[in-house]
């Protein structure tokens, strides 16, 4: 199992695309670099009125299979 930081700041503004169905993922960076392709759905739970933001940490099997996501407290 890897677990990838995240650091999210996606204004409400870019957030309208997902909820119009304009797009379904979204590219993230890592704090170690990596780049990580999310599904956007699995945001929804952390969105609030002025869009997602906050520390986030990743869990994902070895095979990349998302495991969870969790916001930091």
């Amino acid at each position: 199992m890897q677990r990838i930081l995240l650091d999210i700041h996606i204004p409400a503004d870019r957030l309208l695309a997902l909820y119009q169905g304009r797009a379904n993922r979204i590219l993230l960076k890592a704090r170690d670099g990596r780049s990580v392709s999310l599904p956007a759905h699995h945001l929804r739970p952390y969105f609030v009125h002025d869009g997602v933001h906050g520390a986030f940490e990743l869990q994902v099997s070895d095979s990349g299979e998302l495991l969870e996501l969790r916001r930091l407290a």
